[in-house]
């Protein structure tokens, strides 16, 4: 019997992990009333994970000025 399920997670017996929550992007200190996240502190996954929260869809394989970019026009044309 082969047991190439099991590698993958695919036996009954795998335990399985609980997910970690996500945190929260950090808000710029002084600013809060805006609600504006502080992209230069974020990575490009996070950034990424942030534009979803927005309801767009970036590409890493962007530069992260690009990404940053992206993000402030999409929250200009959200106001």
């Amino acid at each position: 019997m082969s047991h190439f399920g099991d590698l993958f997670g695919g036996g009954s017996n795998s335990p399985k992990s609980p997910t970690p929550a996500k945190p929260e992007p950090d808000v710029i200190e002084g600013d809060s009333d805006s609600g504006q996240v502080d992209f230069k502190d974020l990575s490009k996954l996070e950034l990424e994970e942030y534009g979803r929260t927005i309801g767009i869809e970036l590409d890493r394989r962007h530069s992260k000025k690009k990404l940053v970019q992206e993000l402030e026009d999409a929250l200009k044309n959200q106001e």
